[in-house]
């Protein structure tokens, strides 16, 4: 059952750094270098992570049987910039419990 968390915590990593990248890299390298295909490459992999987020984090609720508002306050932090990041230490508390 560990085996959900592990690969919703992986997944939440690299969408929250796909969501970094495309604030504070590739929005600033559109607008001040007018290099607007930074953008388009990383938005497209970072809307690529994000759905793979909501598919991991489906299963992974399902698995651990969270409650809905548990599963909604993980979504929400994906919306947030370092949101997936804060929510990495309640995911490693739970799986370093035993069960």
């Amino acid at each position: 059952m560990k085996r959900a968390l592990q690969q919703f915590r992986i997944v939440a990593f690299l969408e929250g750094m796909s969501f970094l990248l495309l604030l504070f890299v590739a929005m600033p390298l559109k607008h001040y270098a007018n290099m607007p295909m930074a953008v388009r490459v990383a938005g497209s992999v970072h809307g690529l992570l994000f759905v793979v987020f909501v598919i991991a984090l489906v299963r992974a609720a399902m698995e651990r049987d969270w409650t809905l508002v548990r599963s909604l306050l993980y979504f929400c932090a994906s919306l947030i910039p370092f949101g997936t990041f804060i929510m990495d230490r309640s995911l490693k508390a739970e799986m370093a419990r035993p069960g």
